[in-house]
């Protein structure tokens, strides 16, 4: 029996779907946990809980091992052991933007950390699935000196994510762009995670790529929501609660950074320089891309 192939998910040839079912296996943050699509009394469901079930006619083995709050290093540590367990055939890694939002923020390390991530998946031989995301203080609408640091960083990551999807022949979503990001009826009321709505465009875009290439055979998820949407005050309720938690814990950890960064951003823009700062972040990502052709550079991270 010779080794799957890149155009299909059958494990050997010959062998039928009935005998080994397609494996689907989804890594990352709160945004594949699915947070901001509530299934159930503190359930979520999420666009790669969508996507899995329009993959295949027959049913798919769907493991999502997302964790709300992971960064880079957890889902290199944590989560991708346990994925390589499963063998997948197919592997979503979409993460990035809590390690933007902490004052340990590296890029290097980040891209070293999502490269030993990649090539691990499709060292197995997996379909690798990659996403960018847009950034974090303009969906809060942030004040610009707040919200230029983040979405920098943001871009750097987004830029490395784009890097290493070309070289480890990724199917990559460009979901940083789009109407879908301005438009409110897509976001939950924290507008850092997807709605119901948002979760299916999400899971729509990913199907339409893999049924490009003959990758997903199954029935395109529904664009239209399949619960109401919450009220008002359900909304504002979680924000007092739950979301409330999330913002403190943030703050805590970045905001002194923060304002350190804002006060340079205020600087540099009076100066008149703040080219500069774009340039030292683009230096910054082409170092870490570099870094990564140097033997044992990314096992150091």
């Amino acid at each position: 029996m010779r080794p799957r192939r890149w155009a299909g998910f059958s494990r050997y040839e010959g062998a039928s779907r009935g005998e080994v079912p397609l494996r689907f296996v989804a890594l990352g943050d709160s945004l594949t946990e699915g947070v901001g699509d509530p299934v159930g009394a503190g359930a979520w469901r999420g666009w790669a809980a969508l996507l899995a079930d329009g993959l295949a006619d027959e049913p798919v083995a769907f493991t999502n091992l997302a964790v709300s709050g992971s960064q880079t290093r957890d889902v290199l540590e944590r989560q991708l052991p346990a994925a390589l367990e499963v063998r997948p055939d197919l592997v979503s890694v979409v993460v990035g933007v809590n390690d933007t939002l902490r004052c340990t923020f590296d890029i290097r390390a980040v891209a070293a950390r999502l490269d030993r991530v990649y090539a691990a998946c499709t060292g197995q031989g997996a379909v690798l699935l990659t996403a960018c995301l847009p950034d974090p203080g303009t969906m809060l609408g942030l004040p610009g000196a707040l919200a230029h640091p983040l979405a920098r960083r943001q871009r750097a990551v987004n830029t490395v994510v784009h890097a290493l999807s070309e070289r480890y022949e990724a199917l990559h979503l460009h979901a940083c762009e789009g109407d879908w990001t301005t438009d409110r009826a897509m976001w939950s009321a924290d507008r850092l995670h997807p709605a119901e709505r948002g979760q299916r465009q999400l899971a729509l875009r990913f199907h339409a790529l893999l049924a490009e290439r003959g990758l997903a055979t199954g029935p395109a998820p529904a664009p239209e929501p399949e619960f109401p949407v919450p009220t008002t005050s359900a909304s504002l309720w979680w924000l007092a609660t739950a979301g409330t938690g999330w913002v403190a814990r943030r703050c805590t950890d970045l905001l002194p950074q923060l304002l350190t960064l804002a006060a340079d951003e205020l600087r540099h823009r009076a100066r008149g320089t703040s080219a500069r700062l774009d340039l030292r972040a683009s230096a910054a990502v082409s170092a870490a891309l570099a870094a990564l052709s140097v033997p044992g550079q990314a096992d150091a991270a």
